[in-house]
């Protein structure tokens, strides 16, 4: 045999790993599809198990919403970027909080000295959310609000702006992100304990249903856990093992599946390796699907839809080159779409470095009009369908998830696994061994350690005022002079009544904001019947 032509067969044969451990082969064969049934694991559009997406026409029928993540400093500003956004083709608003709102404390608060509209908007009372979204008719948007352990209060200071404005909360649309597990696991804006803060998540569910039906009561996160450095087999197995605690604390607590399960959403990170997402976003939807079906006997196609919004990687990002980041967030999104998402964010270039400025926001979103509106790849409906290298990849992440799901199902369920820390220990794993693949160079990360540059040049970057925070406290204790201080009390000890009981929290927390309680107050009534989380030191 020819030099040439054994080097060409041995680079064949051999095979790599991607950062996710599964074996990537350089030529890939129908008969190393073992067991595929087009049939039984394709289908078509629109029909059980929607591996080749959720809606029967997709894209050709409407487009996914276009969303960019956005909030920073006052209540005021955010609303400009909104506004100009929506000036500019978005179709749907994508909400960021500041650390103090996140965590239930006002802006007043010793703790949250620093960090007032530093990473999103200061959210402190209804008068905050009023400007928020001032001369947006909620009824007529699509809004999204990356919140979890306060998620209760913010979506009832949501409402009670729209009923304000005299919506039909019916016809409400939107997501709260509501994930409270994956804050234990990967993110940390947790407050209370385990179990009450599923009861926060369940009750959600069951006012949402009655309340606002078109609105969708979660978004369970695979996202966060992706940036803490999960693989993407980790990322698809610890979310979907999320939901299936959430749906397991939903019927305990008396709710039919196939009543809320309509409302369920997702949400994940579209990362680097182009089929490895894409694989990742079809074998997610297939075996939530079969899970719904098999698992908690849904009926309602709904229910086994697995809906998702996506946002390409952050931790992706770099600040060295940052103009590279242009490139690989288009691609992030191009896998995203190719992927089925309902809804996308794309990062914004500078982001490594700071909060976006108004132009990268404006060439993230451009990024995904060129897709939808350039490309072509809408046209077809899943157009990756049968490609013998996606369909290995979605099988492989399908079982691969799966092992992981009876692992945790073993131990007892996902809120077990949490608190014993093997979820969060996976994780930390895994990311060290990609840091050292970067560190050794066997991960080439373009601009950092391959092709670096001999001279950066910097690019501006937005700056948050600190008088902001000066400006908010003021704004906070003019509030608190000026309201009914006798009603705001009373909702305050219902709240806490509430909890102290089995009744929905929800018409008690709408009831306090619409008394110009604050985000603060609200959360220490929680804190004083449920107590606080303290997180167990993993090793």
């Amino acid at each position: 045999m020819p030099e040439d032509t054994k080097k060409r067969a041995a680079l064949t044969e051999r095979k790599l790993a991607s950062p996710s451990g599964l074996p990537m082969e350089a030529v890939v064969a129908r008969d190393s599809l073992q067991d595929w049934n087009p049939e039984r694991d394709l289908g078509y559009p629109g029909e059980f198990p929607f591996t080749r997406g959720v809606y029967p026409t997709m894209y050709r029928g409407r487009l996914w919403t276009t969303r960019q993540y956005a909030g920073f400093g006052s209540a005021l500003e955010s609303n400009h970027r909104y506004r100009y956004l929506l000036s500019r083709g978005q179709k749907g608003l994508s909400v960021a909080f500041d650390l103090p709102t996140q965590i239930g404390m006002d802006s007043d608060h010793p703790l949250a000295r620093g960090e007032v509209g530093k990473v999103g908007v200061a959210i402190d009372s209804l008068e905050d959310m009023q400007t928020l979204f001032d001369a947006i008719p909620l009824e007529r948007v699509s809004t999204s609000m990356t919140i979890n352990s306060t998620a209760a209060i913010l979506l009832a200071l949501y409402v009670a702006v729209a009923k304000q404005q005299g919506a039909n909360l019916k016809r409400l649309a939107g997501t709260v992100q509501n994930d409270i597990l994956k804050e234990y696991i990967a993110r940390g804006t947790y407050i209370y304990p385990l179990r009450p803060a599923m009861r926060i998540v369940t009750d959600i569910f069951a006012w949402c249903r009655q309340e606002i039906p078109n609105w969708n009561a979660i978004s369970i996160s695979g996202y966060h856990i992706r940036e803490a450095g999960s693989t993407d087999v980790q990322e698809v197995a610890f979310t979907l093992a999320n939901g299936i605690a959430y749906v397991d604390a939903a019927v305990e607590a008396g709710l039919a599946v196939d009543d809320f399960a309509p409302q369920l959403s997702f949400f994940f990170n579209s990362h680097n390796e182009l089929l490895m997402q894409i694989a990742k976003f079809r074998a997610a939807r297939r075996l939530w699907a079969r899970t719904m079906r098999e698992r908690f006997g849904a009926r309602d196609p709904r229910s086994m839809m697995l809906r998702f919004h996506a946002q390409t990687a952050g931790s992706s990002l770099t600040a060295q080159q940052p103009e590279n980041n242009i490139v690989r967030v288009a691609l992030q999104c191009l896998a995203a779409v190719l992927g089925g998402c309902q809804s996308l964010h794309a990062n914004a270039l500078d982001e490594a470095l700071a909060l976006p400025t108004e132009q990268a926001a404006l060439l993230a979103l451009r990024t995904q009009q060129i897709i939808a509106q350039e490309t072509g790849v809408v046209n077809t409906i899943d157009p990756v369908a049968g490609s013998f290298a996606i369909e290995k990849l979605t099988d492989e992440i399908e079982a691969a998830t799966q092992e992981y799901i009876s692992k945790i199902d073993a131990m007892g369920g996902m809120l077990r696994a949490i608190e014993t820390g093997y979820v969060q220990q996976e994780i930390q794993k895994s990311a060290y061994e990609y840091q050292q693949a970067v560190d050794t160079g066997e991960q080439v990360v373009v601009g950092v350690n391959r092709f670096q540059a001999d001279e950066e040049r910097p690019i501006p970057t937005m700056q948050v005022d600190p008088e902001i925070e000066r400006i908010q406290v003021s704004r906070l204790d003019a509030l608190r002079a000026r309201r009914d201080s006798a009603k705001a009390k009373a909702a305050l000890a219902e709240v806490e009544r509430r909890a102290r009981s089995t009744e929905n929290l929800m018409p008690a927390i709408l009831s306090a904001v619409e008394a110009y309680a604050t985000v603060g107050e609200i959360s220490d009534a929680l804190r004083r019947a449920f107590g606080e989380y303290h997180e167990s030191v993993v090793i």
